[in-house]
């Protein structure tokens, strides 16, 4: 798949722990929107991320999948030796 975007794989790329989209992208804002929250049951828990899910706008996932680009080239370029700090 790769190659019909002229792109050549780089295994060390899927590995790297600050390239995952939902790791850099996703759970930072979840914590925050959760932070302070208690549930006593797991289908309020269930609700409340839905909900949040559901008011999240598509930009939010737009932004997240465009930044991959240059997370993975600065991972490329380092050889796979990146981790954003």
């Amino acid at each position: 798949m790769f190659k019909i975007f002229g792109c050549n794989f780089h295994p060390s790329i899927d590995h790297s722990p600050d390239l995952a989209p939902s790791d850099f992208h996703l759970f930072g804002p979840l914590k925050h929107h959760l932070g302070g929250m208690a549930f006593e049951i797991e289908d309020d828990l269930i609700s409340e991320l839905r909900n949040w899910f559901d008011d999240l706008d598509v930009d939010f996932f737009r932004v997240g999948i465009n930044s991959l680009l240059s997370r993975w080239q600065k991972c490329i370029d380092l050889h796979g030796d990146y981790v954003e700090k």
